[in-house]
């Protein structure tokens, strides 16, 4: 190991065999942190070529269990989010796929700090459940048409420990890691499509379209050397996705997008990841049909129904799905009032992550307790315009010492202008 850090501190790349060395070395526990630190050090400052990272995710991937979809009939497909603020997209997109009938085995994980988890939005839902045996997750991905799993730790477990110090050594920032973390636990789910949504913006770990696309590239090209079809789709995270933000809150808005009574960018991208899955699938023959076909299944109802017989399978009470005062609710609802007037420049996304936060919607630690009914609801987004005393949003809170604060926060992470700025389009590219 020593001599792999000193070829890649000296800007020699690595061969196949020295990383297979190295990730199953580490993940046995026979190489210590402290040389994996430095060779990470070394990553950093000295990057990964396109067969390193091919190469390191491959290894990966092999270092525990990978899942075997062939129990499953049809077309498997899976989908993969960078992380956000509001980020809802699996539960609006799986029932419409679904309702197509793709298949969606879908692993997800809890939220931890600003960005929530698909795990605990789901848990809103009382009775419903993420922990299921193997056969049982096969059995409801080909009865339902999806499934939502927690992450078991014999999946990929070499970038659970290269994950923790990367976090703790400050590279956490190094492409080819980034790509490999991902393309690992994506590859190992076994799906035949990939879609992956990359977040751009303020809200995101890619601050700029130039990085976006970069890691977009790369991680469609390991996906295409590892046999699956892969695509990249770039969003726009300087603004939260839709308007909740906050567990139970953003189930509602998804419920309310299946309904088709909620339109905006959380549509828009369902539609355009959606589309791509069935047009990988060979479901529809151009982009055009395929946005009708799932268009469709929100308008006839079948993907609303699709969703209520996944929380069915899952133990969940699909009563909610049909009404939603059934799911968790926050005591106090308290308007956070604009104090000027003007246009919405720009928002913090992370920043109003950080009130839901704050409110107790998120994790501070493992484990911290999430409270599923606060959160808020954004009535004023980029572009928008403000007047003094209107509420930018409604903030949803355990108690009215918590939700003062929050709005206090929230203000901050507006910036408003006198003019209309131009507006930016959310889709940014699509990598193929």
């Amino acid at each position: 190991m020593t001599e792999l850090i000193a070829k890649k501190r000296d800007g020699f790349a690595l061969s196949k065999e020295e990383i297979d060395f190295m990730v199953e070395g580490y993940t046995r526990g026979e190489i210590p942190d402290y040389q994996m630190s430095a060779m990470l050090m070394a990553m950093y400052f000295r990057g990964l070529d396109k067969e390193e990272t091919v190469n390191l995710t491959m290894a990966m991937m092999h270092s525990g269990d990978t899942i075997d979809l062939s129990g499953i009939t049809g077309i498997k497909a899976d989908k993969h989010s960078t992380g956000g603020v509001g980020d809802k997209t699996s539960l609006v997109l799986c029932p419409m796929v679904a309702a197509q009938g793709v298949k969606m085995a879908k692993m997800s994980g809890r939220g931890l700090g600003h960005t929530g988890g698909t795990i605990d939005k789901l848990e809103s839902f009382p009775g419903f459940s993420c922990e299921m045996t193997t056969e049982k997750f096969f059995e409801n991905v080909n009865s339902v048409g999806f499934a939502i799993a927690a992450q078991t730790a014999d999946v990929v477990p070499a970038d659970k420990k290269l994950y923790a110090l990367r976090d703790v050594t400050g590279t956490v920032a190094v492409r080819g890691l980034i790509v490999s973390s991902i393309m690992s636990k994506k590859l190992a789910a076994g799906a035949d499509i990939i879609v992956l949504d990359v977040k751009v913006g303020s809200g995101s770990f890619m601050k700029t379209i130039e990085d976006a696309r970069l890691l977009a590239g790369e991680m469609v090209e390991v996906g295409k050397a590892a046999g699956r079809k892969t695509v990249a789709v770039m969003t726009d995270m300087d603004s939260p996705l839709g308007c909740c933000v906050g567990n139970a809150l953003e189930v509602k808005e998804a419920i309310s997008a299946l309904r088709g009574e909620t339109k905006g960018d959380l549509l828009e991208l369902c539609l355009t990841i959606g589309s791509n899955i069935l047009l990988e699938g060979g479901i529809a023959e151009s982009e055009e049909k395929a946005r009708e076909m799932l268009v469709r299944s929100i308008e006839d109802g079948s993907a609303l129904k699709k969703l209520a017989e996944f929380v069915e399978a899952q133990g969940g009470d699909s009563a909610a799905v049909w009404d939603t005062s059934l799911l968790p609710e926050a005591p106090i609802k308290y308007e956070a009032l604009s104090t000027c007037s003007g246009y919405v420049k720009s928002m913090q996304a992370d920043g109003i992550g950080l009130v839901s936060l704050q409110l107790g919607g998120g994790r501070v630690t493992k484990e911290s307790e999430i409270d599923l009914g606060v959160g808020l609801v954004l009535h004023k987004k980029t572009g928008d315009f403000v007047a003094e005393g209107e509420s930018l949003a409604t903030i949803h809170a355990s108690s009215m010492e918590k939700a003062e604060k929050a709005a206090e926060m929230l203000r901050k992470c507006y910036e408003f202008s006198a003019e209309k700025g131009e507006d930016s389009p959310f889709i940014k590219g699509i990598v193929r």
